[in-house]
C-alpha cells in the first residue's frame, strides 16, 4: 500500500499523523509512505529524523496583510502543481490530512486525480483548513461527536476518537525516584502544553509557592520556553517539583494520581485512555475557542473538572485539587465513566475505515 500524509505546523497535528503511519506501518508490511508538511515549521526536522520520505511544500498561513496573502495565493498555485506531480509519480492508495494550512493544497490535488480522501479532526471546533477541504474529502473522521455539526459535506463522517490514545498505553511507567520525587505521596502534574502557557504560570506559582506544608507532591511541567523566568530567583518548596520538559508524557501522567491540564486533543485523549481523573483548564488563547468546548463536552459526560483560566486563584486551585485529591470516590467513579468510553483503538479504527474506503473504488 502508498499513502501520503500530510498534516503541520504544531504536534496537536503532527502527534496523530504519526499515530495514523505507526498503525498503517503495523497493518501493511510493504507499506510506502511520503510525509507532506510545511517548508519551515517543526515537522520539517521532525519527520525525516525518523524515518519518513518528506516533501516540504512552500506555503503559509493567511493572515491580514495583503501583500503577504496575494504571496501565499502565488506559493498555493505552485505547491498545487507539486502536488499533482507528486501523485503522478507515486500514485498512492490514499491520502491522509491531519490538520493544519498544509493540508489544502495536498487535498485538493488528490481530489482532481480522483485519489481517495480522508481527512481527521482533533477539536471539537474544526479547524480553518479542515472545513475549507471538507468538500474534497470522500472520509472524515472525528474525535468529538459535536464536530459533526461543522461541517458541510457530502463525504461520510464516522466517529473515530483521537489515534494518541492508544500509544499512550504502551509508553512505560516513569520511575519516581529518577523524577526526584517520593514514592508513597500522592503526586499532582500540572501540563500547561507542550510550549507551556505564560498566562497559566503566572496564576499557578502562587499556589505553588504556598502547599510547603501539604503532604502530597505537584510536578510542574512550564515549556521549555517559560522554565528560566518561571524559576528565576524562587525557591519553591520541597514538595514542588518544576520543569521545563517530559519526554514521553504518558510515562508520567501513568503515576500521577491527578492531572491538571490544557485541553488540547492530544492531552484529553491521552487522559481518557489513561483514565486519569484531571482538573482541565482550556486555554483561552486558541482559534474558536475550541479548548473551552472540548473541555466542555469531556466535563458533561464526567470524565473530568473544569476550571476557566479568568476564575482561577492560588485557593481557588488549592480547593479543586485537595478536594479531588480527598474524595476517592470521586476519581473512581471518573475513571469508570472513562474506562467505558476510551476509544483507545482510534488508529485501528481509522486504517479499517480508509482500508474499506479504498477497497470500495
Amino acid at each position: 500500500m502508498k499513502i501520503i500524509v500530510t498534516a503541520g505546523g504544531t504536534m496537536g497535528h503532527i502527534n496523530p499523523a504519526l499515530a495514523i503511519i505507526d498503525e498503517f506501518k503495523k497493518m501493511e508490511k510493504n507499506l510506502e509512505v511520503i510525509y507532506v508538511g510545511t517548508h519551515n515549521r517543526m515537522e520539517k526536522n521532525l519527520i525525516p529524523k525518523l524515518g519518513i520520505d518528506y516533501v516540504p511544500l512552500t506555503i503559509y498561513g493567511f493572515t491580514k496583510n495583503i501583500f503577504l496573502d496575494i504571496k501565499n495565493i502565488f506559493c498555493i498555485k505552485a505547491a498545487l502543481k507539486k502536488c499533482r506531480k507528486l501523485m503522478l509519480d507515486f500514485k498512492p492508495d490514499v491520502v491522509i490530512g491531519v490538520g493544519g494550512y498544509v493540508t489544502y493544497p495536498v487535498i485538493k490535488a488528490a481530489k482532481e486525480m480522483n485519489i481517495k480522501t480522508f481527512i481527521h479532526e482533533q477539536n471539537s471546533i474544526p479547524g480553518k483548513s479542515n472545513k475549507m477541504i471538507a468538500k474534497y474529502a470522500d472520509l472524515i473522521g472525528i474525535t468529538f461527536v459535536k464536530s459533526k455539526d461543522y461541517f458541510e459535506t457530502n463525504g461520510k463522517i464516522i466517529y473515530t476518537g483521537h489515534p494518541c490514545g492508544a500509544k499512550a498505553i504502551s509508553i512505560p511507567k516513569k520511575n519516581k525516584k529518577d523524577l526526584g520525587l517520593t514514592n508513597g505521596k500522592k503526586l499532582v502534574t500540572f501540563v500547561a502544553g507542550s510550549l507551556g502557557s505564560d498566562s497559566l504560570n503566572h496564576k499557578v506559582k502562587n499556589y505553588l509557592l504556598s502547599i510547603a506544608d501539604k503532604d502530597y507532591e505537584v510536578c510542574y511541567i512550564t515549556g521549555k520556553m517559560h522554565y528560566e523566568n518561571f524559576i528565576k530567583n524562587t525557591n519553591f518548596p520541597k514538595n514542588v517539583k518544576v520543569v521545563p520538559f517530559v519526554e514521553e508524557l504518558p510515562g508520567l501522567l501513568k503515576i500521577s494520581d491527578i492531572v491538571v491540564s490544557r485541553a488540547g486533543a492530544g492531552s484529553l485523549s491521552e487522559i481518557l485512555a489513561l483514565e486519569v481523573p484531571s482538573i482541565i483548564i482550556p486555554s483561552p488563547n486558541v482559534a474558536n475557542n475550541h479548548q473551552y468546548y472540548n473541555a466542555k463536552e469531556y466535563f458533561q459526560k464526567g470524565y473530568v473538572l473544569m476550571l476557566e483560566e479568568k476564575d482561577i486563584t492560588s485557593k481557588k486551585l488549592e480547593e479543586s485539587i485537595e478536594d479531588l485529591l480527598e474524595d476517592t470516590r470521586k476519581r473512581v467513579h471518573m475513571k469508570t465513566l472513562m474506562q467505558e468510553e476510551a476509544t483507545c483503538n482510534s488508529a485501528k479504527i481509522i486504517y479499517q475505515e480508509i482500508k474499506k474506503l479504498i477497497e470500495n473504488k
